[in-house]
C-alpha cells in the first residue's frame, strides 16, 4: 500500500490543521518541520492513531500491508469532532479496508471479552464487639473483666478467567481498630486457581476452610472458619466428596503451622442435610500444650452434621464434633433452630437463629463471633437487609468459661455492617 492514502487519512484527521500551531515536540526523528506531512503526521501521534516505531522513526516513505493501514483506519473511525467531509473521507476508507476491519473487530472484541473476565466484589464493613466476664481476662495485652472493640475491614476479591473451566480468585483485606486509630496494610487472605468440569471440581493455592456444618448453619462452624494452602477436590451432586490436603496456620493464642489432611462426605436432597467429616492435624502446639493428651503430636478430629428443613422458611440444623486426641474437653457441637436468613439483593429480607453451643478442644479454630472457644450457652442471631447491598446482623451469647471450677460467667455482643459492592 502506498503512501497516498496515508496521506489521504492524514488530510481527513487533521480538523483545521492550516490555522493550527503545534507546540508539541517533533515525535519522529525522520519527519522535519518543514515536511509537507509534518502537521498531519504530528496531529495523528498526538490522537494515538500512529505510534512509529521503537527508534523514534515514522518511515512514511515505506510501502505499508493492509493490515496496518486498517489498523489506522480503525483509529480514526473512533475520533470525534470530525467534519461532514472528513468523515465522508474516513467512511469511504472503513469501506476499502472493510475485510481487515472486520478482522480487527474480532481482535478489539476479544481484548474487551478478556477485560470483562475480571470481575470484581468486595465489601466494606464496620463490626463492634463487647466481651464481659466475672474474671478479668486479657486481650490484647490489656487485663480487665470487660473489652470493647470497633473494627473497619475493606475487603476485595477479583475473580479472573483463564478459560471455560479455569478462574483465579484472590482476598485482599485491608483493616483497622476505630478505637485506636491505628493505621492498616493490605493482606493477601486468598489466592487460588478453580477448576471446573461438571460435578468434579479442584482447587489450588491458599482458600476458604470452612468445615461442613459451617456452610449452611446460621451460627457458623464449630471445627474450622478460616485458610488453608494446598489443593482441594470434590465431585458428585446429591451426595458430594470434598478432600484436602496442605498446610493450616492457626492465628489464635496458640499460633503455630501443622501439616492437614481432612474428607468431608456430604449429602443434600430436598428437606434433608447430613454429613462427616474427618480433619487431621499434624501438631501438637495448635491447641496448646496442655489440651493434647501425654506423648501426642497430632489431632485427630470427627465430626457430624444434619438439617431439615420443615419448609423454606424454618430449618432445625446440628452438629457435633471429637477431638480424639485430646485429654479434656474433647467435645464440641451445636443446635439450631433458624428462621429464614437476609439477601443482600432483597431488601426488607431478615432471618433470625437460637442455638446451643458448646465448644471445646474440637474447635480448632470455630466461627467465634457470639460463643467463644471453651464456653457453652445460648446464642442469638438475626440480620436484616436495610437497603439493597446493606446488611445488618447482630448476634448475643450468654454462657459459661466451662474451663474453671466456678463457671465464669460469659457474654458477648456482636453487630455488623456490611455495603457490598
Amino acid at each position: 500500500m502506498k503512501k497516498t492514502l496515508v496521506s489521504a487519512l492524514a488530510t481527513a484527521l487533521v480538523v483545521g490543521a492550516a490555522s493550527t500551531t503545534f507546540a508539541a515536540a517533533n515525535p519522529f526523528s525522520d519527519v522535519p518541520r518543514d515536511h509537507w506531512a509534518y502537521d498531519a503526521v504530528t496531529q495523528l501521534a498526538a490522537d494515538g492513531v500512529v505510534e512509529g516505531y521503537g527508534d523514534g522513526t515514522y518511515r512514511g516513505d515505506r510501502n505499508i500491508t493492509r493490515y496496518e493501514m486498517a489498523q489506522m483506519v480503525a483509529k480514526a473511525m473512533a475520533k470525534d469532532n470530525m467534519s461532514a467531509s472528513d468523515r465522508a473521507l474516513v467512511d469511504r476508507l472503513a469501506a476499502e479496508f472493510a475485510d481487515e476491519l472486520n478482522n480487527l473487530g474480532v481482535r478489539v472484541t476479544k481484548l474487551e471479552r478478556n477485560a470483562d473476565m475480571v470481575k470484581w466484589n468486595g465489601k466494606l464493613e464496620y463490626t463492634y464487639t463487647s466481651e464481659r466476664r466475672d474474671v478479668p481476662f486479657t486481650r490484647d495485652g490489656v487485663t480487665k473483666k470487660k473489652h470493647n472493640a470497633d473494627e473497619v475491614l475493606f475487603r476485595l476479591e477479583p475473580s479472573a478467567e483463564v478459560n471455560n473451566h479455569w478462574h483465579v480468585n484472590a482476598r485482599l483485606d485491608a483493616g483497622y481498630n476505630m478505637d485506636k486509630d491505628d493505621s492498616s496494610s493490605v493482606v493477601l487472605k486468598r489466592a487460588w486457581a478453580q477448576g471446573d468440569y461438571g460435578d468434579f471440581s479442584v482447587k489450588l493455592g491458599k482458600m476458604e476452610f470452612v468445615t461442613a456444618e459451617g456452610q449452611y448453619q446460621a451460627p457458623g462452624s464449630i471445627v474450622a472458619d478460616g485458610e488453608f494452602s494446598g489443593a482441594e477436590a470434590s465431585f458428585g451432586k446429591d451426595l458430594r466428596v470434598k478432600l484436602q490436603a496442605g498446610r493450616y496456620s492457626h492465628g489464635g493464642d496458640f499460633a503455630d503451622t501443622a501439616n492437614y489432611q481432612g474428607a468431608e462426605l456430604q449429602y443434600e436432597n430436598g428437606s434433608l442435610q447430613a454429613g462427616a467429616g474427618y480433619y487431621r492435624f499434624g501438631s501438637a502446639d495448635l491447641n496448646g500444650a496442655y489440651s493434647l493428651k501425654p506423648s501426642k503430636d497430632k489431632m485427630n478430629v470427627w465430626a457430624l452434621n444434619g438439617g431439615y428443613h420443615f419448609d423454606k422458611n424454618i430449618a432445625l440444623t446440628g452438629a457435633y464434633a471429637q477431638n480424639a486426641d485430646a485429654k479434656i474437653y474433647k467435645k464440641s457441637g451445636q443446635v439450631s433452630l433458624e428462621y429464614k436468613g437476609a439477601d443482600a439483593a432483597d431488601k426488607g429480607s431478615w432471618g433470625a437463629y437460637v442455638s446451643y453451643r458448646h465448644l471445646g478442644n474440637a474447635s480448632v479454630e470455630g466461627t467465634y463471633d457470639g460463643a467463644l472457644r471453651y464456653t457453652k450457652g445460648v446464642e442469638l442471631g438475626t440480620n436484616y437487609t436495610i437497603w439493597n447491598n446493606v446488611v445488618l446482623s447482630a448476634k448475643y451469647f450468654k454462657g459459661k468459661d466451662f474451663t474453671r471450677t466456678t463457671d465464669d460467667k460469659v457474654s458477648k455482643l456482636f453487630g455488623r455492617v456490611e455495603f457490598l459492592f
